[in-house]
């Protein structure tokens, strides 16, 4: 871990190249990535299973993602730290067997404390891979090939959360829940066998390892980052059940998060020795890819869950039904991350990071559109038009973040870089459960308000269906009821759908509102890295 920001180029390998084929690297390295990410989303959909199977209610059994989450950005910012001072590759060779075995103990659990206790050590594992996975990948390609090398990373890291919801349907309705956690095992252990014969550590990793070591360790800002990012976890996935600050619960969280995270950015700024080096946020590009990485993840979450939980709702979808809705945008994503990793070396990032959040902008407004009777191929088309521009945004933000950068410190900006990503996922899904939730309720009322008895549309509505229901053979009374019944069901259909476009205008403005940071990272020629202003 370097003391200071040093202004030199980044250098990808440098004079330095691996033994091994690089894209057999970058393969192997992406394998444990789309299996980490793919556990975030696919657990989702297996909620009620593993609340039924564990005898546990649906809001005990939440606590199996949050656990997870919690423990994931906790580890996220110290895992730079770590890895210096052990070695990359033992650092994410370590991370791979925790996840892998974690895996293996979520799935023999057998009641709901052991499974937490579990996810909070598979969290651990998978939150520290992210990190040096993305540093391994600037070490081994030039800067002129890493936008390929990031557009395969990329690929996993948007196509897994799309997949997930659909692998997980798919595995919880024909096996069981269970096996969400088994697939883990077999695909780790691979990667813990490519790993072992095909990734080094470079001279400056190694150099970096001994000079690290005889380093004082910043154990104050280690624990500060780790309760302060728990503390905001907590808050953030439990605020909308709870009711956020009218529960002491949630207010005692978000102050600790609030005092800690604070206390740790004045503590990080001035400790000779970080142990997150936040003073390289100095460095324009750095600090623009991290603001754009905590909306590019706020985004992809958000609208990955969005669209199979508008289809389960309202038009009572299965999980897995729901979920393939979002395998075209995945095979979308597919086909675009190649030429997107080619057109980083050939055209200014910044024109395809500006064009990316033009794209999911037009995406997201296109999507207010949605209506309760849509069609599942104009389901799926929303998800297409929103990957397009997913593609065009992760390689370019994520090749610039480290433009300046010194070798020594990739760990770093790669743990800035994911840490944003991942707390702007959190942040996504906990706007996104709260507009849902507070809108709803308020379209109800608004709704509500004009099936007065009063109003002479409504009483047309009402005769029309008892009409119906008469003709049918219901009596008149009973007949009275039900279309009651029906017009109420109505309006509850209507005001969830309402709540959902209020939703999506959210992240449609912010995506607009996006565009012009795009210029404002620092330019550099295509393909080229340079030194930081």
């Amino acid at each position: 871990m370097s003391e200071s920001t040093p202004t030199s180029p980044a250098t990808g390998a440098g004079t330095w190249q691996p033994r091994h084929n690089p894209w057999g690297i970058a393969l192997t390295v992406t394998l444990a990535t789309f299996m980490e990410v793919l556990d975030t989303s696919v657990a989702n959909v297996a909620l009620p299973h593993i609340a039924g199977s564990l005898g546990a209610s649906q809001e005990e059994s939440v606590w199996v993602l949050t656990s997870y989450l919690v423990a994931n950005a906790v580890v996220l910012p110290l895992s730079a730290t770590i890895a210096d001072r052990i070695g990359r590759k033992r650092f994410y060779m370590t991370c791979v067997a925790v996840f892998t075995l974690s895996s293996l103990l979520c799935g023999l659990a057998q009641n709901l404390p052991m499974l937490i206790g579990f996810r909070v050590l598979q969290g651990l594992g998978g939150g520290g891979l992210a990190t040096s996975e993305q540093s391994i990948l600037t070490d081994t390609f030039a800067p002129a090939k890493r936008g390929m090398a990031f557009a395969i990373y990329g690929m996993a890291v948007v196509f897994a959360p799309t997949i997930g919801p659909t692998l997980g349907g798919w595995i919880t309705d024909n096996y069981s829940w269970n096996w969400i956690f088994f697939i883990n095992v077999p695909i780790g252990i691979i990667s813990l066998f490519l790993t072992a014969h095909m990734v080094e550590d470079p001279p400056h990793v190694v150099k970096t390892m001994h000079e690290s070591r005889k380093l004082p360790l910043d154990y104050i800002g280690a624990g500060l980052v780790a309760l302060g990012l728990g503390a905001l976890e907590v808050t953030l996935d439990k605020g909308q059940e709870d009711d956020w600050f009218s529960s002491p619960f949630i207010v005692f969280f978000a102050v600790t998060s609030g005092l800690a995270i604070v206390y740790f950015i004045v503590w990080e700024w001035r400790e000779r020795y970080p142990i997150l080096n936040l003073r390289l946020l100095q460095h324009r590009n750095l600090a623009v890819a991290s603001a754009s990485m905590l909306l590019l993840g706020a985004i992809i979450f958000s609208t990955t869950n969005l669209v199979p939980q508008y289809l389960q709702a309202l038009l009572g979808y299965t999980a897995q039904s729901a979920g393939e809705a979002l395998s075209l945008g995945g095979l979308t994503l597919l086909c675009l991350m190649p030429l997107v990793g080619t057109l980083v070396s050939r055209v200014d990032p910044r024109f395809l990071i500006g064009f990316g959040f033009v794209v999911s902008s037009l995406a997201l407004i296109h999507m207010t559109g949605i209506y309760p009777g849509v069609s599942f191929s104009v389901a799926a088309s929303y998800r297409v038009f929103q990957s397009v521009g997913f593609a065009f945004l992760f390689v370019p933000v994520s090749t610039m973040s480290y433009v300046g950068i010194s070798p020594e410190d990739a760990n770093q900006v790669s743990a800035m870089t994911n840490l944003m990503r991942n707390l702007g996922g959190t942040i996504g899904l906990s706007t996104l459960s709260t507009v849902l939730a507070r809108r709803q309720q308020v379209h109800q009322n608004f709704l509500v308000a004009h099936t007065a008895p009063t109003n002479p549309l409504f009483r047309i509505r009402l005769h029309e269906l008892a009409h119906l229901l008469s003709q049918a053979g219901v009596g008149s009374v009973q007949g009275m009821r039900q279309a009651y019944g029906n017009i109420y069901q109505t309006v509850q259909v209507q005001a969830t759908a309402l709540s959902y476009i209020d939703a999506i205008w959210i992240f449609a403005i912010a995506a607009t509102l996006a565009i012009p940071t795009a210029f404002l990272f620092q330019k550099s020629p295509p393909g080229q890295a340079v030194a930081a202003e």
